[in-house]
């Protein structure tokens, strides 16, 4: 599978969802100029770019996983203050150009429900291997 993550704006139930992709999500494989933004715009603009890989999910083709929030996700991204953070699989919020702490200190992040715009996929974009024999 897949290490997947969702990008945002904002923090908490009414951050707004900009997209996913189901491969490479670890901070390492998101592009720098995401995790480098200061301004909001900036951060949209970036995210959207990124998403055009064939493993993007935009907010059009609706929420890609099985799942109903970010908490379940492998990483989540987002766009608050004047900064990027980073969740990896519902852990407090930390700063992805720094290692993610091992200690899960701190609140846990909460994430906007997905139910009303779930739209589960299981081709390139699911993050999802079979293998057959």
């Amino acid at each position: 599978m897949g290490t997947r993550a969702d990008f945002y704006i904002g923090k908490g139930t009414d951050a707004e969802w900009l997209g996913s992709i189901a491969w490479n999500g670890y901070p390492d494989g998101i592009d720098a100029q995401i995790l480098n933004c200061t301004g909001p715009e900036a951060f949209r603009h970036a995210v959207a770019e990124f998403l055009k890989k064939e493993d993007g999910t935009t907010p059009e083709m609706g929420w890609p996983w099985p799942w109903e929030t970010s908490r379940t996700t492998d990483y989540s991204y987002a766009f608050d203050g004047d900064k990027c953070w980073a969740s990896g699989f519902g852990s407090p919020w930390f700063d992805p150009l720094k290692e993610q702490p091992e200690e899960d200190k701190g609140a846990k992040p909460v994430f906007p429900d997905m139910t009303s715009k779930q739209k589960v996929t299981f081709g390139k974009r699911s993050g999802l291997i079979v293998i057959g024999g």
